[in-house]
Formats: C-alpha cells, structure tokens, sequence
C-alpha cells in the first residue's frame, strides 16, 4: 500500500471521526480531480476522457478531528453497453451501499438526463452532499445563473447540503471537508494517518499508464483499451515495472504504438516520469502492447483484471 509521510503529530481525541465518502456522478464531472485536492495528492487518473476511471480508488484524509475514506468511482455509463460498462455500473452500485456519505458531483450549468439517472440510482437512507464542480466559471458569467441553477437542481432531490467547488483550482475543497467531519460517525482511525490510499503501488503504476494512454491517443482508441501489470520488482532504490497494454484489434495497436514507436515512447517517459515523483525512487519501465479480442465483453477476462 502506497504511503507518504505528513509532517504534524495527530492526537486522536474522544470525539474523533471516521467514515466513507463516496464520490459519484456521471463521467467527466471532474470526481477523480476533486480526490486528488481533496487528499493532497495524485492517486486517481485524470482526463477529458469520460470513464477513465474503472476502480473504486480509496483516497485517505486524516487530521486531528476526523479520517475520511474517499471511495472514488467510475462514472456512471448510460450510453455505451457492454460487459465492462455493466461491471462498472455495478462497482459504483456496490461502493455507494456501505458509505456513511455521498458527495453527489455535478457541473456547474448543466444538469443533464445523464446527471438524473446517476441521482436516481442513490440509496435514500445515505445522506447526499452535491457538490456543484467547475463554480468559479459559471460565476465569472453571473451569480443570478447559478442561483437559478442551484434551485432547479434542488428540485430534483433531498439533498443534505449544497457546495460550489472548482476542483481543478482546489477552491472550496477545506469547506468540503469541514461540512463532510460531523457527517461521520465517531469512532477511531482504520487507517495509519500516513496513508492516502488503500491501493498498491503496482495499481497506482497501472493507472498512472492508463491516464497517458486517454490523454495522448485522442479519440483513436475510446474504449477498446486496458492495462494489466506483468511484472513488477521492488529493489533497493528502484522499481522494475512491466505493464502490457490490451486491445482488441491488429489495427489498434499500430495507432497506439505511433510512427516509429513515438508514440508509445512518449507514453511510457511520462508515465516513468510520474511514477518517480510518485513513489519516490528511479523506475525502469517497459511498456509493450497485446491484442485480445473482444476483451471489454469477456466477463472472465474482465474478472481477472479486477474490473
């Protein structure tokens, strides 16, 4: 499990907190951004690409009055059916039934059908905290806009509490926090107040390949791509790290590996790059891809790599 270190001593007192917050929301409203201000740290893959998220990725918040469990999942997919978005749609089901809060995310100005379906989707007996993203761009136009807004969605559910955040700028995010302390049960810590996740360093290098892929290949390869970890070897002062990347078809893996293999070079640099700020040590990575057909509708398969 992947851990830094933060520098205060954390006293626990008898009213201390811990819960799960689960957050949720149609793809690309900005959910995994908003985990990684909300912990301090990068754990969650971001892209302009809807469901680049496909784990429920915990991200861990502790300070001296409260340890909150961020369970982050992949949005919820009504357009695109196939096993995968099945399975994913169904991790999303189970990760909000056992949380003690949900953040609900939308963006700001727009509440679509897409938006309506996740809400309707919510468990009644949670208390739902919405979490309007992308704030300081609708109050740039005018305040009467997202006053009208923020009613128009209230319209639609029960909701807790209402926030406005800029995810990507981390506006809002300490008020998020604070509101979110005493929704949580009292109780002590389940986790070391040095861990930000639960997750392994051998997912967080997969993710972090995956993120580059839906960054730098556009629209050529939307959904027809996954990463698995083959090999992965901790010695002192480095990490061995060997990740085959999945597609379905001899064509796709000529666009993913570019002219002269740029492309995929351009990849694994980066992705070596941030694993190296991430885990803090040099890593060796190598980065190759594999055709499997069909993978994204094999239950079996889907099921092997965690999905």
């Amino acid at each position: 499990m992947f851990q830094f270190s933060r520098p205060e001593i954390i006293n626990h007192g008898e009213n201390f907190r811990c819960g799960f917050v689960a957050i949720v929301g149609r793809p690309n409203v900005g959910k995994s951004t908003l985990m990684n201000h909300l912990i301090g740290q990068k754990i969650s893959i971001t892209s302009k690409k809807a469901q680049t998220t496909r784990h429920k990725v915990n991200g861990i918040y502790t300070d001296q009055e409260a340890q909150l469990i961020f369970v982050d999942t992949p949005g919820f997919q009504t357009y695109h059916r196939n096993a995968l978005n099945d399975r994913l749609n169904q991790n999303v089901t189970e990760a909000v039934a056992g949380v003690d809060v949900i953040v609900f995310v939308i963006e700001a100005l727009r509440f679509s059908e897409a938006d309506r379906e996740v809400l309707q989707k919510l468990p009644k007996h949670i208390p739902v905290l919405l979490v309007i993203n992308k704030a300081d761009k609708a109050k740039a136009k005018d305040n009467t806009l997202i006053n009208d807004f923020i009613a128009e969605v209230e319209r639609e559910f029960s909701f807790t509490k209402i926030l406005l955040v800029s995810a990507k700028h981390g506006v809002g995010i300490a008020q998020l926090i604070n509101t979110l302390k005493p929704m949580l049960p009292l109780g002590i810590p389940l986790y070391p107040e040095d861990m930000v996740t639960d997750k392994s360093s051998r997912f967080l290098a997969m993710e972090i390949v995956r993120e580059k892929l839906f960054r730098y290949l556009g629209e050529e390869l939307p959904y027809a791509m996954n990463v698995e970890v083959e090999q992965f070897e901790e010695e002192e002062g480095l990490y061995r790290i060997y990740i085959a990347v999945l597609v379905d078809k001899d064509s796709q893996k000529g666009i993913l590996i570019g002219k002269g293999g740029e492309k995929l070079k351009k990849i694994s640099t980066e992705a070596r790059l941030d694993m190296e700020k991430l885990f803090a040590t040099k890593v060796f990575l190598k980065v190759w891809v594999k055709v499997k057909s069909g993978w994204a509708d094999d239950v079996r398969f889907l099921r092997e790599l965690g999905l």
